[in-house]
């Protein structure tokens, strides 16, 4: 689980990239996972992989290498549908998704970077109201936006993406 959003496995929420058992010779098999942090400053990369270490160390998997690997770098898109449904039962708004453009590709938005498109409607995990609005650029954790809800005046995290 991430511990920042205790309800998401790391796996659901895209940052384990690679599972590979490499094989030496004379060697006992090592399984190396690779994992790409939502951010390249997650204060949360350590622990996570400490947390993998110990899962498949209780189930008898050792020895178990975890890396990091910045590039590419994560995208909200990895989010599996299970995990933006987790977020959406724990109170957090998962990211709004941009549908592409007509021949399939997105157009990279700046301004879309520095602050959440006034196209997109955020509903409240909540309620499930389109009425919402930004509070705050910056909720509980770096990841995410802090709104209210205009219908039930709950405030609730969402999870921005990127």
């Amino acid at each position: 689980m991430d511990p920042e959003v205790p309800v998401v496995s790391v796996v659901g929420l895209g940052i384990v990239r690679e599972v590979v058992w490499q094989y030496g010779l004379g060697a006992a098999p090592r399984l190396q996972i690779v994992v790409t942090p939502t951010y390249s400053g997650c204060p949360a990369t350590e622990v996570i992989a400490a947390a993998i270490r110990d899962k498949l160390a209780s189930h008898g998997v050792a020895p178990v290498e975890v890396h990091t690997r910045l590039s590419p770098a994560w995208t909200t898109d990895w989010m599996s549908v299970e995990a933006r449904e987790a977020l959406r039962a724990y109170g957090i708004a998962p990211p709004v998704e941009r549908a592409p453009d007509a021949d399939g590709s997105q157009a990279i938005d700046i301004g879309a970077l520095l602050q959440p498109s006034a196209r997109a409607v955020v509903p409240c995990p909540l309620c499930g109201s389109h009425k919402t609005r930004l509070l705050s650029q910056f909720g509980s954790t770096a990841c995410k936006a802090l709104y209210q809800c205009n219908s039930c005046l709950e405030p609730f995290d969402y999870f921005k993406p990127h």
